[in-house]
């Protein structure tokens, strides 16, 4: 392979321009599978499929079996020593609920500039993009100017519970100088974004049973527990109208924004009018504006209700006391709080408050991770940002999301960044998610410049 110049950046463009509806077709492929984790659907087909799609482009690949859920890796050997690990994820959300769908959502169709489907942007687009770029780079080039190692697992949608101990086991085979995590793309503005991070994540349901089935209301209202009042009154002890969390010991370990932190944060774009308008938001939470809601949106932990059942929902009315409630418990962790620990003491405080009979059932858990934003990986892929959007890249301190980034710091000890296809509107997780093929386009020629950075100077 020479040594890449202008002339061949642009030709690299050019090749991925002239075979987008190539991309295009693999990523309508992958989409048509539904890989939904949380229904075990279409796994080994989709599995299958990806390792195909991984050998159709050059990488060697091979299906490895964990505790659950199989991962896809792949390998392909550079020109220089230098090594990008790509970590992405083949399984997907559920479609429901599919009346609010404006298309099938396993079609993966392409109108009005945009494909459509359950997917496409998280994650089935983030495979194809590097994919993509690889093809490109071997097309011009003649090779590869780095290694390549693919990690696609296929459980980031429930919560990843395989991945630490494959991790943890495959060390040194997943051993490399940078690792392109399997999300991103541009803020509302059009600049690409970096996150150095991921909140940490508990998810539990809670649930009551007080009776074998439901009473009439006008028999058991005066003499019958209620199983909706237990649950209520229960998640009433979690946190306060301040946005407080009530469980003793839960700020015990928060560690607080760094001054870089917040030298970052204040570099941020406003994002305020976007997400009311958006959102049809008259204030945010505790009125906080600026700086202190970019800080709160990152730093502060949080205890969200994501879901409530109980007693009839139907239309009109039925007089019923019921006999059981449900609630999904979301809780967003930062820095140096622990999933495990903190599980403890939910369980510890539930008792305390005298709801020893609810039941906590654990649906996932991640530690919070935090990058070096100052990394030299971290900083090559911010410039690659300049060079395909033409202007700065949004660097932040961390993400308000989750994942497993923990395992890979913790276990491999390498620097991450993201390179991506999505925007804020583009629906992930929710009904006619979609991704613009402009945004498609930019994100494999951001790629593709990684791939060449990385081997024409590494990181060290």
């Amino acid at each position: 392979m020479t040594d890449v110049n202008t002339t061949d950046l642009a030709a690299i463009d050019r090749h991925i321009e002239e075979h987008l509806e190539q991309y295009l077709a693999d990523l309508r492929l992958l989409c048509r599978l539904p890989s939904v984790a949380a229904q075990s659907r279409s796994i080994d087909e989709t599995a299958e499929a990806t390792r195909g799609l991984l050998e159709k482009y050059g990488v060697a690949a091979t299906i490895m079996p964990t505790a659950r859920f199989p991962v896809v890796y792949g390998e392909a050997s550079g020109t220089a020593n230098e090594t990008v690990l790509c970590y992405n994820h083949y399984d997907v959300q559920p479609a429901e609920p599919l009346e609010l769908w404006d298309s099938e959502p396993f079609d993966a169709i392409v109108r009005d500039g945009s494909i459509f489907g359950r997917g496409v942007g998280d994650d089935k687009g983030h495979i194809i993009c590097r994919l993509a770029a690889i093809d490109a780079l071997c097309a011009v080039t003649g090779g590869l100017p780095c290694g390549i190692k693919f990690l696609i697992e296929g459980e980031e949608e429930i919560g990843s519970g395989s991945l630490d101990p494959f991790i943890a086991e495959h060390k040194d085979m997943l051993q490399a100088d940078g690792c392109l995590w399997e999300f991103g793309g541009v803020d509302y503005d059009g600049r690409p974004q970096i996150f150095a991070g991921m909140r940490g994540d508990l998810y539990v349901e809670l649930r009551v049973r007080t009776a074998n089935r439901d009473a009439h209301s006008g028999l058991g209202g005066s003499q019958f527990p209620n199983a909706a009042w237990r649950l209520t009154w229960a998640l009433a002890t979690l946190k306060n109208q301040n946005e407080r969390i009530l469980i003793p010991g839960w700020y015990d370990d928060v560690r607080d924004a760094s001054p870089r932190d917040m030298e970052l944060l204040e570099a941020l774009p406003s994002e305020e009018d976007r997400l009311q308008r958006t959102y049809g938001l008259k204030n945010f939470l505790l009125d906080a504006t600026g700086t202190e809601l970019k800080r709160r949106a990152l730093f502060e932990p949080t205890c969200t209700i994501s879901g409530l059942s109980s007693g009839y929902q139907g239309p009109g009315s039925k007089t019923i006391l019921p006999a059981e409630a449900m609630a999904k418990v979301d809780f967003r962790l930062v820095p140096n709080q622990s999933a495990e620990q903190l599980l403890g003491k939910l369980k510890q405080h539930l008792a305390d408050q005298g709801f020893d009979d609810i039941d906590v059932i654990q649906h996932g858990g991640y530690d919070a991770a935090r990058v070096d934003p100052d990394a030299p990986f971290v900083q090559l892929v911010a410039d690659t940002g300049w060079d395909v959007y033409d202007r700065p890249v949004a660097l932040h301190p961390t993400s308000g999301g989750s994942g497993p980034m923990d395992s890979f710091v913790r276990h491999l000890g390498m620097p991450i960044a993201n390179v991506g296809i999505g925007y804020p509107d583009s629906g992930a997780h929710a009904p006619n998610e979609h991704v613009r093929i402009d945004d498609f386009i930019r994100g494999i020629k951001q790629t593709a410049r990684v791939f060449l950075r990385m081997g024409e100077s590494g990181t060290r």
